[in-house]
Formats: structure tokens, sequence, C-alpha cells
């Protein structure tokens, strides 16, 4: 059925993910020309000559977000014959964690966030991979706080016992996760508290020193001005 000596293109595609209005949503690209013209698509592109692999997700994400305190991860390389209508199309799919605050994009009718839960039509097998990196985010949160990369750079406990739930699709119950969450490496006590005049003040933490034990997996920072 299918040649042996017919060649293949190679490409990469980065989901990226924030919390925006207490849902984890996405951001989806419109598709304006064939194959499957009005449908939505993960950000990706095709490698060039001169890049490795995470060099051209980092530069997809650049050109899409034109951020740079954000966690980055190769997520899988799907392969599947027939997921390219026209031609024989690999794609390294990567994630990205990254903080809503930190994101300005610009109102178009080809560029847009969207609910995970509510997807609009996907082209490819996008929404597959889409699910892959829901499923990776929730089994990163056993082997280090990644969740903190979607929460502001200082946070409530509160807030960061929402992502938990948000990306778990589950509740948590308070008194535990908060036990834990006060032995988490990397969690850093400000002397700090929320300004509000309609609430008790809560205490504000953040994270650094953050420890990967992954070679796929970057975080990448914006680097301070001294």
């Amino acid at each position: 059925m299918f040649s042996v000596t017919k060649t293949h293109e190679i490409t990469v595609d980065v989901v990226i993910l924030t919390i925006k209005n207490n849902n984890i949503q996405v951001l989806l690209v419109k598709r304006t020309t064939e194959p499957f013209k009005g449908k939505w698509a993960i950000p990706g592109g095709y490698i060039r000559l001169s890049e490795n692999l995470d060099e051209a997700a980092l530069r997809v994400l650049k050109e899409k977000t034109d951020v740079d305190n954000i966690y980055l991860e190769q997520l899988y390389t799907f392969g599947d014959p027939l997921r390219h209508p026209n031609a024989r199309v690999i794609t390294c799919a990567y994630f990205a964690l990254v903080r809503s605050e930190d994101i300005t994009i610009a109102s178009s009718p080809e560029l847009a966030w969207h609910k995970i839960e509510d997807l609009p039509p996907l082209g490819y097998d996008h929404k597959e991979i889409i699910q892959y990196s829901i499923k990776r985010t929730r089994e990163r949160l056993e082997l280090c706080p990644v969740a903190y990369q979607l929460l502001p750079e200082k946070f409530t406990l509160t807030e960061m016992q929402k992502a938990y739930e948000l990306i778990m699709d589950k509740k948590l119950d308070k008194r535990n996760f908060r036990k834990k969450a006060l032995c988490t490496d990397g969690l850093i006590e400000l002397d700090e508290y929320t300004k509000s005049s309609s609430k008790r003040p809560a205490r504000l933490y953040t994270f650094e020193n953050i420890e990967l034990n992954s070679k796929r997996a970057h975080f990448i920072k914006k680097e301070k001005i001294k």
C-alpha cells in the first residue's frame, strides 16, 4: 500500500496550556487552508534544517505567545501513516505551561483560547495530542510541582489547590492538600499577604529551585537584569 522509498516530513506541534477564567485552556489556530480548512489545530510547523527539535518547539512557542517564563516538555512522537491526509508527516509534540498574566494574544479569529473540556472540531490527531498532554501534566504533579507555572509568581495556597484541582479534574481535601503543599520542595513562604478589603488577608507563596529528573523537560526563565 505504501512505498518504502517515499520520504516523510517532520513537524513539531506545541500544546500551550494556561489557566483562564478558572478553566484549563489551550491555544488553538484556525486553519485557513486545506487540509482541514476551517477546523482548529495545535500551533506547529515544519522543522527548519538548522534546528533541532527543542529549538523548533521554542520558536513556535515564542511566535505564538512571546513569553519566556514557561515549562516546556517533549511529549510524544505521533507517526500514524494516516494522520495527515496528503503526505507522510511525523510530528514531535510538546506541551507548555504558561502563566496567563504573561501572555498577550492579539485578538484574531484565527487564534484563540479554548477550554479543554469544550474543544471545537480539530484537524489531524490533535484531540489525541491534547488529551495526552493533560495526562502527562497530571503525571508530572507526582514528581514536581509544575502547576506553579500556571499560577501567578506570588500565590496563595487556595490558588495553588485550585490549579491542582483543575489539572486533576477532581476536588481535593483542603486540610490534606495544605499539609502536603507546605512540605513541597521549592515552596517559599513570603512575608507578604493578599490585599483585600472583603476577605481576611492570606499569606503569599512562591516557588524556586525546582529540580527536574527528565532530559525532555525544561523550565525556561527570563533572565533577570542585574
